[in-house]
């Protein structure tokens, strides 16, 4: 059969636009992964971590606050809906947020687990694309598809000079899987400056003395930034920031991605005070087993008799200095990547001057044809709001508004109180300037 739909990757933002295709009868979709089932940060899963955003950003609210897929139906349907009340917060458990991912998942006909998908084909005699998808037994299988949904999702990033490093180094992603090695080490040191290196430092914290090893925390930023939670800098995370982010020039919106870091890759500002509450706590019995150095850049790494040996240099004074460590924990983020299975049908994407996909303000990156299209892929060109579970549901409303040629759930179009640009209707200075220049040159 021919599929108006086939999702690569279930991450939440796939999973939500199956959600939400799951009771049209018009669209028939299927997704791919694969994972042998629904895993959501499984390396972060540290207990009592919540996530940064209100139980509404969950899989489908913001697009249909109706669906039998929302947070509310999971609590209600796990008897967790009073006690979640009662508990008074709008930021869920981390465990509790996959828990739900999972509840849904599992009421899906339209997932396929265990396809690691290679190819990406287009198939000119029917215009259609041509998903393969290798199974764990090596069988190969096809799946024919009109739309193709990347939801990929983003890989781990290293920074440079521990690209080539040798030794027990690892990636936030993996933290919990080697929890209990890094307390046996001497030494820990976490290179970072969100909320993952925060919560690994904070988990290591709390277990220094009882483990006698020495915690460090070294971040290039020049402190330690709290996520950004005021509600005018929250409308930033709107259509229409999205809308004046993606006119942007490439070299202007390059530069405000990295100074917006700290308004959605900040520290959760309670996380922030309750590091200090820790150490403070800890401090009554003497001097706590810890550094924390900010303004402080990693460049260099090398594995060398049973250590790490680190050059760091700090920004402001210009100055390298070394420091020995037993354990290296680097929470250096994650980057979107093109997948290799897309390799046969490059020639009919979209690429920017960087090699990245070039991501229409609709999702799709073919260039407008709104054939294939991406869900966080888009950092590059849509701003803070492409890693944003509480905008996901309203971008898989976009896809499928434009897969179905029609508003299949109401799209919010306005909804910020502020201007991010000119306003309509306003003359610039520059316009008037060219008006007069016209006038003047009709008298003469």
């Amino acid at each position: 059969m021919t599929y108006d739909i086939v999702g690569i990757g279930i991450g939440p933002f796939n999973l939500g636009l199956a959600c939400l295709t799951d009771p049209l009868a018009d669209l028939e979709a299927v997704f791919l992964d694969e994972s042998p089932g629904f895993r959501w940060h499984p390396g972060m899963m540290i207990e009592g971590a919540t996530i940064q955003v209100p139980f509404l950003a969950d899989l489908v609210t913001m697009a249909d606050p109706t669906s039998r897929f929302s947070f509310l139906s999971f609590l209600k349907a796990s008897g967790r809906l009073y006690p979640f009340y009662i508990r008074e917060s709008f930021y869920p458990l981390r465990a509790e947020y996959d828990a739900y991912c999972r509840w849904a998942a599992d009421q899906l006909t339209s997932l396929r687990w265990g396809r690691r998908v290679v190819a990406v084909e287009h198939d000119p005699g029917g215009d259609t694309y041509v998903v393969r998808a290798r199974l764990g037994d090596g069988t190969v299988e096809a799946y024919r598809a009109r739309h193709v949904i990347l939801g990929t999702g983003t890989r781990p990033t290293l920074p440079s000079a521990a690209r080539d490093l040798e030794g027990p180094w690892l990636h936030s992603a993996d933290y919990l899987t080697h929890r209990d090695a890094l307390r046996c080490a001497g030494s820990v040191t976490i290179v970072g400056s969100g909320q993952s290196a925060a919560e690994i430092y904070r988990d290591l914290l709390e277990d220094a003395d009882d483990h006698t090893y020495r915690l460090d925390w070294i971040t290039r930023s020049p402190r330690f930034f709290p996520m950004e939670y005021t509600k005018l800098t929250l409308e930033m995370t709107s259509p229409e920031y999205t809308d004046h982010f993606h006119a942007l020039p490439l070299e202007l919106r390059q530069l405000l991605g990295r100074e917006q870091r700290g308004l959605y890759k900040g520290i959760s500002g309670d996380l922030v005070d309750d590091i200090y509450d820790t150490l403070y706590r800890k401090s009554v019995a003497g001097p706590v087993p810890t550094t924390l150095l900010t303004d402080t850049a990693l460049v260099d790494a090398r594995w060398e008799g049973g250590e790490f040996v680190l050059t760091l240099r700090h920004e402001q004074l210009g100055e390298e200095h070394t420091r020995r460590t037993d354990r290296l924990v680097l929470a250096t983020g994650y980057a979107a990547t093109v997948p290799d299975f897309l390799d046969p049908v490059r020639h009919r994407l979209a690429f920017d001057e960087l090699g990245r996909l070039a991501v229409g303000r609709d999702y799709s990156v073919d260039g407008g044809h709104r054939r294939v299209f991406v869900q966080n892929g888009e950092e590059h060109t849509h701003g803070l709001t492409a890693p944003d579970l509480g905008f996901g549901a309203w971008r898989s409303s976009t896809i499928l508004s434009a897969i179905a040629g029609r508003e299949v759930y109401p799209i919010e179009h306005r909804i910020a109180f502020q201007e991010f640009g000119v306003p309509a209707g306003a003359t610039t200075i520059a316009a008037q300037a060219r008006s007069q220049a016209r006038s003047r040159a009709s008298v003469r």
